[in-house]
């Protein structure tokens, strides 16, 4: 899989069998490019635990599995400490994050939000 910002079109499965579909729900289910479906693959077919969750073998590498992709995402982004990244199930959930922990911090009453509807 190619490390540059926008991979083409024939690293997404999907998108190399329909050439003419353009997919704007991103934010509701990304496509995967085919490196990334191989690995979720390989993963739940070898190595398919909880991190962080049993002292078992198989958990100790799903943990170290975890670790290496925080590690991975960091290098890749320019994070200094893998530990300040938080991973989210998606974009949802990143943006309620942030609005509640910011908004908590920063958001007094009386302030106006602007918010938009899709």
């Amino acid at each position: 899989m190619s490390t540059a910002p926008l991979a083409p079109r024939t690293e997404f499965p999907l998108l190399a069998a329909h050439p003419t579909l353009t997919y704007l729900d991103s934010a509701a289910t990304s496509q995967k490019p085919k490196a990334v479906l191989d690995a979720i693959a390989h993963y739940y077919t070898w190595s398919n635990a909880n991190p962080h969750r049993g002292a078992y073998a198989l958990a100790a590498t799903a943990t170290q599995a975890y670790h290496d992709a925080r590690d991975r995402a960091a290098r890749f982004l320019g994070v200094s400490d893998a530990d300040t990244l938080i991973f989210t199930r998606g974009s949802t959930e990143s943006l309620n994050l942030v609005a509640t922990a910011w908004g908590r911090a920063n958001v007094q009453a009386g302030d106006n939000l602007v918010v938009t509807r899709m």
